[in-house]
């Protein structure tokens, strides 16, 4: 197996900040059931009290011990004793005239980050971050400007879905039938920071998501973002298998290494290569590649033929993003009509080449416009452009 790739980033270790109880939230069911056994619970109860303690988490919701009405009242007392059940705390939420969500939540050590809920006709979809801030840098994304503070553990970023679904009401109610509507059928992960860089919390964050006694979603209605961190590309496939999109932006190194830098390290013939087995390995349909469309940078008709060029063999659908601006943003958005010319070439090639539409634009939460600073997280995208005015 390939190491994994570290950066020199704090990540919180799984004990407990001092002064609280250990978080039973974020913990894999091995990690639940030892983590039982570890406090008292006889080996042989552990794997049957796992279970219990799961689906009041994860499939309820419930976030008190005196509520898993299944379990004893000495044995709810020895947890209400023993462990927490955390999720990161509502700051700000905001929602946009397109019905569009934004949560600022506060994780632990007072750190922020922001999640954003898109509803759509017939599904809803949860972009959710991983890291505090962004180490990348892409010199169109206003995350990139942000320095990156540290990585999510596993509670903070399975907490993410958790509070959408709390704010939604989108939990089941124990003694009632189970709610079939999902408000939240997709999650992704293009929120905050680069997911290959935090990989093992993303990892153990997703498979509690797509456990089938809890939240149960399944692994392609989850889709991992990556810049191209080409390392842990395969170990994507084989220890989580969901969705795979490429933030891929230009057609030449030359563009690219200016976009995204990441691409100085794994350049494009590289990063497709990785690629190119990605399908096999997941047993996913396709690979997203995204494009955000710059006028002047990189929305030619040449830049359509030679992307066509570039990904012919992989499965994959194009998803064309209109760039969203942000105060002192150093591009533009290409003309509509230029949009559409550059679709129509990679349509024509064979490839699906959505347009995605600009949802919550009014508000920041667009793709692209995520930044956690708590006074950015306050105010209007209007207070923040007048601000950028006055100089």
């Amino acid at each position: 197996m390939t190491a994994p790739i570290t950066q020199d980033v704090l990540t919180l270790p799984r004990k407990a900040p001092e002064g609280l109880k250990p978080n039973l939230i974020g913990l894999t069911r091995p990690q639940l059931r030892a983590a039982l056994v570890d406090a008292g619970t006889p080996e042989k109860q552990a794997r049957m009290r796992e279970g219990q303690i799961w689906q009041w988490l994860y499939h309820w919701g419930v976030r008190d011990f005196a509520s898993m009405t299944n379990l004893s009242k000495d044995y709810r007392a020895f947890l209400e004793q023993t462990f927490d059940i955390r999720v990161p705390a509502i700051v700000t939420r905001q929602v946009s005239a397109d019905g569009t969500r934004k949560y600022l939540l506060r994780i632990d050590g007072g750190h922020e980050v922001e999640t954003v809920y898109i509803p759509e006709e017939g599904r809803g979809t949860l972009c959710i971050s991983s890291q505090v801030g962004c180490t990348l840098t892409c010199s169109f994304c206003h995350t990139g400007t942000q320095k990156l503070v540290r990585n999510l553990t596993a509670a903070e970023i399975v907490g993410q879905v958790m509070v959408a679904r709390d704010d939604l009401a989108e939990w089941s109610v124990p003694g009632q039938p189970r709610k079939e509507e999902r408000l939240i059928s997709n999650v992704v992960l293009m929120g905050m920071g680069e997911p290959l860089y935090n990989f093992d919390n993303v990892r153990d964050a997703m498979q509690i998501v797509m456990d089938g006694e809890g939240i149960s979603l399944s692994r392609r209605r989850i889709t991992l973002s990556t810049s191209g961190i080409v390392p842990e590309i395969a170990r994507t496939a084989e220890e989580i298998g969901c969705l795979l999109a490429i933030s891929f932006h230009a057609t030449t190194d030359a563009v690219r290494d200016r976009l995204v830098p990441v691409n100085k390290k794994w350049n494009i013939d590289t990063l497709l290569g990785a690629l190119r087995d990605y399908p096999r390995l997941s047993n996913s349909e396709r690979i997203t590649f995204e494009y955000v469309m710059l006028k002047g940078v990189n929305d030619s008709d040449e830049d359509a033929r030679r992307l066509v060029r570039l990904i012919r063999g992989i499965p994959a659908k194009i998803n064309l993003i209109p760039f969203n601006e942000w105060p002192g943003a150093p591009y533009q958005r290409s003309d509509w009509d230029r949009i559409e010319a550059f679709a129509d070439i990679i349509f024509k090639a064979g490839y699906a080449s959505p347009i995605r539409t600009p949802r919550g634009e009014d508000i920041m939460a667009a793709c692209g416009q995520l930044k956690s600073a708590t006074e950015r997280g306050r105010k209007s995208a209007s207070q923040i452009a007048a601000e950028a005015a006055k100089g």
